[in-house]
């Protein structure tokens, strides 16, 4: 999930953000909905880009990537979530985080954090699902190459080097 370098949350503001250029004066953003609004973000404003937020779990690594979490969210729901962040009670939030990431730390992780979290999984599922196609396929590719024996090449190599004769 490489495109999560390029989407941000930033504080105060509702939503996610693609993150377009950097300026002199801050950032220009995008806003992930139907509108496209694009807006100038100060030098002072928190911004968060996605790639750099991970989830405290209670196993040796400490935490776990949001983009991991993500496709954990996917392969196990993929548009059909059980719960709305908006609705939910704390108990249906720990229950259903608990599904995804059994690992997660209980004590550090507040359930306005997993609100967020389901919050912004379902943006970029309306808004950007090719961040999830892509890793699906790569994760078919890693697959494959794994399957082949030595000295065969996997068939979707094989397309790519008939693509290129």
């Amino acid at each position: 999930m490489e495109a999560l370098k390029e989407i941000a949350n930033i504080a105060g503001k509702s939503g996610l953000y693609r993150i377009m250029k950097p300026s002199r004066t801050g950032v220009i953003v995008e806003s992930l909905d139907e509108k496209k609004e694009k807006t100038m973000i100060g030098p002072t404003a928190r911004v968060s880009v996605l790639k750099d937020i991970s989830i405290y779990t209670d196993d040796e690594e400490q935490s776990k990537p949001l983009a991991d979490v993500f496709l954990a969210i996917y392969e196990k729901y993929e548009d059909s979530l059980p719960i709305t962040p908006k609705s939910a009670s704390n108990a249906e939030l720990a229950e259903f985080i608990g599904e995804v990431v059994p690992e997660y730390d209980r004590d550090r992780v507040h359930m306005s954090d997993v609100k967020k979290m389901i919050g912004w999984y379902t943006i970029l599922r309306k808004n950007l699902p090719e961040v999830f196609e892509k890793k699906a396929e790569e994760t078919t590719d890693v697959e494959a190459t794994a399957e082949a024996t030595p000295g065969e090449m996997p068939s979707a190599t094989a397309e790519t080097e008939e693509q290129k004769a």
